[in-house]
């Protein structure tokens, strides 16, 4: 999955738009996206969309966070539509996502789900102290598939009066981002990149999205069915990569096959495991 595409949870026509476009996942927001006193009325909204025709468009939900009270009711609400996942806001540390697993065994035991079948996504850089726990993800369970960052809570978390400066991420979000990306890598998942704000700027959105993938995302989350497109392209390996790759994993299946020249260059077991990597992004 490249794209994950933020949809309120309680807006029926947005929906109806975002899953009929391009964007390999959904997110069917129950948190930042919906007013307070339209919580309950989202929980019904989104079990809806749930139980509408699916294709291979993936849909995940957003719930509350832990410290809010309303998770409980969020996944009461919806993890009987078989959701494909849980995005976890403003997770803390594994700590938290042990008690979402847990509290998954349970409604999939209840509803006669595969256990483990609803995967995790931890959002996981929206609090200042949640910095410090990026390293604690590795070990904690099959559930986890992926950790995103977001810079927006981070930036009332703490007291940045922006978050960019002449189109860049400021050090402390760079940093985040980093550290985010350097914890989904040992807890081995997929890490995912923060949205980009400007709905109108599609040249830096490209820019960001091309550089989440240099530096080792999997995917970009969005917040604008007309950013889909340019995220999908960014994250898909091109015709040049996908042949290196072939070649490379070609060239390591021959027999004692250690470290081995190609095109002048020295290859060995890391090149070897990028090469997979973008033939798995590709499909094959």
């Amino acid at each position: 999955m490249r794209s994950f595409l933020f949809v309120p949870g309680d807006s029926p026509r947005k929906f109806e738009k975002a899953s009929a476009g391009e964007a390999d996942a959904l997110i069917l927001d129950l948190e930042d996206a919906v007013a307070v006193d339209r919580k309950e009325k989202a929980r019904r909204e989104t079990a809806a969309m749930l139980a509408a025709p699916r294709g291979a468009q993936r849909r995940w939900v957003r719930v509350n966070a832990l410290d809010t009270g309303l998770t409980l009711g969020d996944l009461a609400a919806t993890v009987p539509g078989r959701p494909d996942g849980i995005a976890l806001p403003k997770c803390a540390d594994a700590k938290q996502l042990r008690q979402l697993s847990f509290w998954l065994d349970a409604f999939e035991a209840a509803h006669g789900i595969e256990a483990g079948a609803t995967r995790i996504i931890a959002i996981a850089t929206e609090t200042a102290g949640s910095l410090f726990n990026l390293g604690s993800y590795a070990g904690v369970g099959p559930r986890l598939w992926g950790m995103m960052w977001g810079a927006e809570d981070l930036s009332a978390s703490i007291g940045a009066l922006a978050s960019r400066a002449e189109g860049r991420w400021t050090d402390p979000f760079r940093m985040a981002r980093n550290l985010c990306l350097a914890g989904a890598a040992a807890a081995g998942v997929v890490a995912i990149d923060t949205i980009h704000a400007d709905i109108e700027d599609l040249a830096g959105l490209e820019a960001d999205a091309r550089e989440a993938r240099r530096d080792g995302f999997g995917a970009k989350a969005v917040i604008h069915p007309k950013h889909v497109p340019v995220v999908n392209a960014a994250f898909t390996p091109d015709a040049a990569e996908l042949d290196w790759a072939r070649r490379v994993v070609a060239a390591f299946a021959a027999p004692g096959a250690g470290a081995l020249r190609m095109d002048g260059k020295m290859l060995d077991r890391p090149h070897l495991r990028l090469a997979e990597r973008l033939l798995a992004a590709a499909g094959g």
